[in-house]
C-alpha cells in the first residue's frame, strides 16, 4: 500500500493498494498485447510466389543458378525494347491432334515482365479444336473471346464441382489458380481468344501429358489402380502420350 501525497496544500492524500492480484492483472495484459502485436506482424509477412515448380536452397550462392525470378537489368541500360513484343497478330498453327495452339508471352519473351505478376497468351482454335484439361500453378486466368464460340469449364478441389457455361464473343470466363480447366471450340469456324495471367512465369500442367507421358514413365500398376483400368489400356495410353 502507498500513501500519495497530496498536490496542493488543499488536496487530502490518497491511498493505492498494490496487491499481488492487480499484478497479475497488468502482466496478463501486457502479455496479451505483445501476443496480438506479434500476431499481427505475421499476418503481413508472407512468402514471395514461387516462379518455378521448386527452387532448393543452397548455401553457396556462387553454385546458385535459378533464383524466384529473374536478375535485374541495370537501369540505366533499359531500352522501350525491353518493355515491348511484337506478334500476337499472327495466328498460330492449329494442326495437331487437338486443334489448338497457345501463343505464351510471358517474362522469358518480354523482359519487361520481370515482378509485375502477369503475362498474356493468344489461344487460336480449329473448328472443334481443344485445349485440353490443364492447370496453372502459379496463375489465375481471365478468358477472353475474340472469335468463335467455347464450352469452357473448370473443376474445384474435392469433391470436384465442375463449373461451365458456353462462351461467345465479348464474353470474359476466369479460371481460378491452381484449378483444372479446358477450352472448348464447340464452332464449325476457327476460334480466337486471348488470356491474361497473373504470374510472370505461370505455368502450365497438362493432365493427360503428365499422367501419361511423363519421363521416366508412372508405374503402370499406379495408373490401373488409379484410373481402375485395363492393363492394355493404361499401355496404349502411355504411348499415345508419350514424347517424341
Amino acid at each position: 500500500m502507498f500513501l500519495i501525497p497530496p498536490s496542493t496544500k488543499n488536496s487530502i492524500p490518497y491511498k493505492i493498494e498494490i496487491t499481488s492480484s492487480n499484478i497479475m492483472k497488468g502482466v496478463s495484459f501486457l502479455a496479451t498485447v505483445a501476443i496480438l502485436a506479434l500476431a499481427s506482424s505475421f499476418v503481413s509477412a508472407y512468402d514471395p510466389s514461387p516462379l518455378q515448380d521448386f527452387c532448393v536452397a543452397i548455401n553457396d550462392i556462387k553454385s546458385g543458378v535459378f533464383v524466384n525470378g529473374k536478375f535485374c537489368k541495370d537501369p540505366a541500360m533499359v531500352s522501350a525494347n525491353d518493355f515491348f513484343f511484337s506478334g500476337l497478330n499472327i495466328p498460330g498453327n492449329t494442326r495437331n491432334k487437338v486443334g489448338s495452339n497457345v501463343t505464351l508471352v510471358n517474362v522469358d519473351k518480354l523482359a519487361g515482365l520481370n515482378t509485375l505478376g502477369i503475362s498474356l497468351a493468344r489461344l487460336d482454335f480449329a473448328p472443334y479444336g481443344l485445349n485440353p484439361p490443364h492447370t496453372h500453378p502459379r496463375g489465375t486466368e481471365l478468358f477472353v473471346v475474340i472469335e468463335g464460340t467455347f464450352l469452357v469449364g473448370f473443376v474445384t478441389s474435392n469433391p470436384n464441382k465442375l463449373f461451365t457455361k458456353v462462351l461467345n464473343k465479348g464474353d470474359v470466363f476466369v479460371f481460378p489458380i491452381g484449378l483444372i480447366h479446358f477450352q472448348f471450340n464447340i464452332g464449325e469456324t476457327v476460334g480466337l481468344a486471348f488470356a491474361g495471367l497473373s504470374s510472370q512465369n505461370p505455368g502450365v500442367i497438362t493432365i493427360a501429358n503428365a499422367v501419361f507421358g511423363s519421363v521416366p514413365p508412372i508405374n503402370p500398376d499406379v495408373l490401373i489402380k488409379a484410373f481402375q483400368l485395363d492393363k492394355n489400356v493404361v499401355e496404349y495410353l502411355q504411348k499415345a502420350f508419350a514424347p517424341n
